[in-house]
């Protein structure tokens, strides 16, 4: 089965809109169709991001179905950190996670991971890129 971290921005958008990859990502997320891997850290980077980022009552709404896929995802440990990876100091996380997990990153900000790609060969595809692996893996497996 297919292995993703699912970077933040991608979480956000595909809980927040309808009708993207984002969304469909989720979709295919809560229906288990492929394995979605977080380490602790990153699951508290959702929860803070959406939190802080959304009203009160939009919040409690779609904090239950985050915790939902949460529930679905495989936590992984971090046994090593390939840090300082990305300009961006969040985003470290989420390359070990992803390294740690031999996982492919999703991403909707593919510059702040291209020296993770270069240099330690980290897998990163756009939401619809993932979509369309996603749905050729699944045709082969269904035959």
């Amino acid at each position: 089965m297919i292995r993703a971290v699912i970077d933040t921005n991608v979480v956000f958008e595909g809980l927040t809109t309808r009708g993207n990859a984002s969304a469909i990502i989720i979709e295919a997320w809560l229906q288990n169709q492929f394995t979605a891997c977080v380490t602790n850290a990153v699951a508290k980077e959702y929860v803070a991001t959406l939190s802080n980022k959304l009203s009160t009552s939009r919040w409690q709404t779609i904090g239950v179905v985050l915790q939902a896929l949460l529930t679905r995802a495989q936590y992984v440990d971090t046994y090593f950190s390939w840090r300082p990876s990305s300009p961006d100091p969040a985003d470290d996380m989420i390359i070990d996670a992803a390294m740690n997990a031999n996982a492919l990153l999703i991403t909707n900000n593919n510059k702040d991971f291209l020296q993770a790609k270069t240099k330690l060969g980290l897998n990163i595809l756009t939401p619809s890129t993932f979509i369309e692996y996603l749905a050729h893996q699944l045709e082969e497996e269904n035959g």
